[in-house]
């Protein structure tokens, strides 16, 4: 199988991951972001652990927008 950057693959060795999409392809590795979350490099010399998968099966995480936190108002010195 050819790795290439936007197709969907599996991780024949690791399916709790579930599917993933390939982001970035080098000599030497792929990044891929999987159905769980997290974006793994998988080395160039374990392509042949992965697997074609449908495209329908991947499901991107959903974005999480950052937590703002509320800032509490500057205190004011007494003047003595």
């Amino acid at each position: 199988m050819t790795i290439k950057r936007g197709i969907f693959v599996c991780h024949s060795g690791a399916l709790e991951w579930g599917t993933g999409k390939v982001l970035e392809v080098t000599a030497s590795m792929a990044t891929i972001r999987f159905n769980d979350g997290i974006n793994r490099k998988i080395a160039a010399s374990h392509f042949a652990t992965l697997q074609p998968a449908d495209a329908a099966a991947y499901a991107p995480p959903p974005e999480v927008s950052p937590v703002v936190k509320a800032r509490p108002t500057p205190r004011t010195s007494k003047k003595k």
